[in-house]
């Protein structure tokens, strides 16, 4: 039985990988804020869980669907790299720290991209708030040098589940008939589906030759239009009405979110993981999302 640690595993993503690591009798420990096996504050209990474990998840951090004021701003960056720092000081004190270290990181740290894609060999990092965060975020994380222990970022597209994340919002759109464009539709949306990023965890704790960052994306992204119009088609609606970048900029204001996570145009490709052999089970967003909505 391989040991599993998921740091900050309570939320969507986490509480997918805890489920399939416990259906194949991996045994999974959750560190987290509050009803959890080990608290954040109790340095002594992170230890214990880290010491001879196999994989190292760390997924912790405040969400970025808020508005991005000083405080939220604050709470975004300490949340990541904080909790980046107490496990990476824990590890390097372990007798037999963990075998694989995998950190969250994001595909927006790449620049906003309509002209060409992104790959971890040929991107351009951004400018601006979110990329300064995923860059201190993946500078806290390889500051450390730990021979024991390999280290990869994974720069996660928007992961598409059927419990949570984007899913249902997009659904209410397109069910009542909002599923139109956001902004001028060309922007490009990069996406991973759940179960793809579990296997790609599985492949690289098989792969010990890999590590670094990797781009966790589908092969295929696509513009805003044709994510919206896949969407409609698969839940049988016709009509979408669009959303210029005006209304969602008052959209956003009263839901309390940044239109960014809509506007920025995230064009990012899979390079390392395909040229090491992956192949994604859900590589179109048609079959993605006919797997998701079937479940929903």
């Amino acid at each position: 039985m391989n040991k599993i640690v998921i740091a900050g595993g309570t939320g969507f993503v986490g509480q997918y990988l805890s489920q399939k690591f416990r259906a194949l009798g991996q045994q999974v420990i959750i560190i987290g804020r509050q009803r959890t096996d080990v608290l954040w504050s109790d340095r002594r209990g992170i230890a214990e869980a880290l010491e001879n474990a196999d994989l190292l998840i760390n997924l912790a951090g405040k969400s970025v669907n808020c508005r991005y004021n000083e405080k939220n701003k604050a709470e975004i960056f300490s949340s990541r790299t904080a909790t980046t720092k107490i496990l990476g000081e824990i590890i390097s004190a372990a007798n037999n720290p963990p075998k694989l270290w995998l950190n969250s990181s994001t595909a927006t740290i790449y620049r906003h991209a309509e002209d060409r894609p992104m790959t971890e060999s040929s991107g351009d990092i951004g400018t601006g708030f979110s990329v300064d965060v995923a860059t201190l975020w993946e500078k806290t994380f390889f500051d450390f040098k730990l021979p024991q222990t390999r280290q990869v970022a994974l720069r996660m597209a928007i992961v598409l589940g059927a419990d949570g994340g984007v899913i249902h919002p997009f659904k209410n759109l397109v069910r009542f008939g909002l599923g139109g464009i956001q902004g001028n539709g060309r922007q490009y949306f990069s996406w991973i589906h759940m179960e793809d990023l579990f296997q790609i965890i599985l492949f690289l704790q098989s792969h010990d030759d890999i590590s670094g960052v990797i781009n966790c994306a589908a092969p295929h992204p696509i513009t805003n239009k044709t994510f919206m119009e896949t969407f409609r088609q698969i839940m049988h609606r016709k009509i979408g009405l669009p959303s210029p970048k005006w209304l969602l900029e008052i959209g956003a204001a009263l839901i309390g979110t940044e239109t960014e996570l809509l506007l920025k145009s995230r064009w990012v490709l899979p390079e390392r993981l395909e040229n090491n052999g992956y192949t994604f089970k859900y590589p179109t967003i048609s079959a993605a999302l006919q797997d998701i909505l079937q479940q929903d």
